[in-house]
């Protein structure tokens, strides 16, 4: 499970305008779950050609890139590697719960609850091998930059801000705080309405901005007190202790000098102990797995946009509708353009 941390870190409204001239480090794996968890058909499922091939999240790659890219931000995509042995774990129940609501779904489309499919498919969302293969591809051919990262691409992403690459990372998730991205982008890719989960309620999604040395300020903490509260509440590499939400766990790091003293109190107080040791996880936070990225490698492996290969890719590969394709890359290429004109060094 991420760290929900939306009570307690510092953010602010965010609007499009503010993005020009910002190198932005994309959390792929993040952004790609939105697209192919929103980005559906009728019954929930999400959009495939007719060899069945999953085409969602190439849908919002193409569309939303080229909106964010107009505002005059310049997105470099990081994708994650090979995942730490403490989230081996939290991977594995993903993966069960999917597979649940996968079967869920099957069960409604028969009985025809198709809200309620609605609801199995969203949960039954998975980033295969394929996937991350096609994304690539259209990143390439829309000249848009893309890195792999050692490990966790959150890491790497929260790493390139804290360097200076890049203004800021764009997830949705409030583990990059607790990494010490300067700033974390959330809502670029779903803002817009949205209903909620069986209720016909529609809510504003709108994007925020996080701020890493605000919260810090605004809570009174250091940043490994704010790692602990991560710790607490449960992030990506340990379940957290059942019963202690966002003010208890503040309250209880204030009164602690090392994580020692949260796991002394825990156990005395909750008569519990953390699944793993929380000491792990700190260091999963304070000294992630990343590599080096100069702003010279990020230079050359952005390209000029391949109108050609993208009609190839989206049309007579995956029967995306032409005149409509062309016309957003035609689009793509006049951004390119005004990029060349005000020179890369401009961007990154």
């Amino acid at each position: 499970m991420a760290v929900d941390l939306s009570k307690l870190v510092w953010k602010r409204k965010f609007d499009f305008e503010e993005l020009k001239g910002k190198a932005l480090a994309v959390d792929a794996y993040n952004i790609m779950f939105q697209f192919l968890s929103v980005i559906r058909q009728q019954d929930g499922m999400p959009l495939t050609d007719s060899h069945g091939n999953v085409t969602s999240h190439l849908s919002g790659l193409f569309y939303r890139n080229i909106e964010l890219m107009s505002y005059g931000a310049k997105p470099i995509y990081v994708f994650d590697g090979i995942p730490s042995i403490l989230k081996q774990k939290t991977i594995e129940a993903r993966m069960n719960r999917r597979n649940e609501a996968y079967e869920a779904w099957k069960s409604a489309m028969v009985e025809g609850k198709i809200e309620e499919a609605k609801m199995h498919a969203q949960a039954s969302t998975r980033i295969t091998k394929e996937i991350v293969g096609s994304a690539k591809k259209i990143l390439e051919y829309m000249g848009i930059p893309f890195i792999n990262a050692p490990s966790e691409g959150e890491a790497q992403a929260s790493y390139m801000c804290m360097k200076g690459l890049v203004y800021s990372v764009v997830s949705q998730d409030y583990d990059t705080i607790l990494i010490g991205a300067p700033r974390v982008l959330r809502n670029l890719t779903i803002s817009g309405k949205r209903k909620l989960p069986k209720k016909n309620i529609y809510i504003n999604i709108d994007p925020e901005i996080l701020d890493f040395e605000k919260t810090l300020e605004a809570l009174n903490l250091n940043h490994k007190q704010l790692i602990w509260i991560g710790i607490l509440l449960g992030t990506d590499f340990n379940e957290g202790i059942k019963g202690i939400g966002p003010k208890t766990a503040l309250k209880i790091v204030k009164n602690a000098s090392s994580i020692s003293d949260v796991e002394a109190f825990v156990k005395s107080r909750y008569n519990t102990e953390f699944e793993i040791d929380p000491r792990e996880v700190e260091q999963m936070f304070l000294n992630p797995e990343v590599s080096e990225v100069e702003e010279k490698m990020i230079k050359e492996i952005t390209k000029a946009p391949n109108k050609e290969k993208i009609l190839s890719f989206m049309c007579d590969e995956h029967e995306f509708d032409r005149e409509r394709i062309s016309k957003y890359v035609d689009k793509l290429a006049d951004i390119n353009n005004k990029i060349k004109q005000e020179g890369i060094g401009k961007w990154i």
